[in-house]
């Protein structure tokens, strides 16, 4: 199978149905590089997840494309100032992330180098603005920017429990589904904990339940040493058995489903909000 016809068999099942042949039709292929870019006004990059890879692409896109396109990088962890290393102009390069399932999540993490044009910032904002998105602009770079470093965090400790046996994988998920799933829905840890602390706030909330959040980090630190929580250590083939038995080959369209709903519902709810 060809990348044609693997587009054309896989792209649909991610589409609404009223998108499904104005995006089709709208789609081209290429083979050559320069072909693919000659005529864009954005390029963005989804390459594989490898420094050299990137590093050595930027410099030939540069010399191929427009001098005004737009050149995104959606890399999970790779910074643009590591990426553009070989340009010739390294203002043109910034990193736009996007969140798993990205064709429905809002969120897209702008990360710019040191050397990224204010004018290639003020861009990349306008046009994902534009389309509804959620784009947010990272004052500086960091390993694994911000939603990844947040998502696998939990994960961690996610592996630690069940690996110490205090919940089976599906418990925990129900666990998360049942409690921080919803309230994150609607308001981030800062907004969520500044709530729980009353009038008082976040500063109320430290005072009052700060002692045990300090023993949890220190047992989450503790557990992950004395587990060897790391990848490709002895409880990974665990984790991902319990995972195996309880989910099989995951359905992404009744995920994509259920989750367009759980977002519907909050723009809608912050639209009656608002109002």
């Amino acid at each position: 199978m060809n990348l044609r016809e693997y587009v054309q068999r896989h792209l649909p099942g991610y589409l609404i149905e009223a998108d499904k042949d104005s995006c089709l039709n709208r789609l081209s292929f290429a083979s050559k590089l320069e072909k693919a870019v000659q005529d864009a006004t954005i390029v963005q990059e989804q390459g594989p997840e490898n420094p050299d890879f990137k590093i050595t692409i930027w410099p030939q896109i540069e010399q191929l494309a427009p001098r005004d396109a737009l050149f995104w990088s959606s890399t999970s962890g790779i910074p643009a100032s590591e990426q553009s290393r070989d340009m010739k102009d390294k203002s043109r390069l910034v990193v736009v992330h996007p969140y798993n399932p990205p064709h429905i999540m809002p969120l897209l993490e702008v990360v710019p180098s040191p050397h990224t044009s204010q004018d290639v910032i003020d861009r990349t904002l306008e046009y994902w603005r534009k389309l509804g998105r959620t784009p947010v602009l990272f004052k500086k770079e960091c390993t694994g920017f911000v939603a990844n470093r947040l998502a696998f965090a939990l994960f961690r400790e996610a592996c630690s429990l069940v690996s110490q046996g205090v919940v089976d994988a599906q418990e925990l998920d129900q666990i998360v589904q049942a409690s921080m799933g919803p309230r994150w829905t609607v308001a981030g840890p800062f907004k969520s904990y500044h709530a729980g602390g009353g009038e008082g706030g976040l500063t109320s909330f430290m005072e009052k339940i700060g002692g045990t959040v300090q023993k949890c980090w220190d047992a989450s630190d503790s557990d992950v040493r004395a587990h060897d929580i790391k990848i490709g250590t002895n409880w990974q083939q665990d984790v991902c058995r319990q995972t195996d038995q309880a989910y099989g080959v995951v359905d992404t369209n009744e995920r994509d489903e259920k989750t367009r709903r759980v977002l519907n519902a909050v723009t809608d709810s912050q639209a009656k909000t608002s109002i």
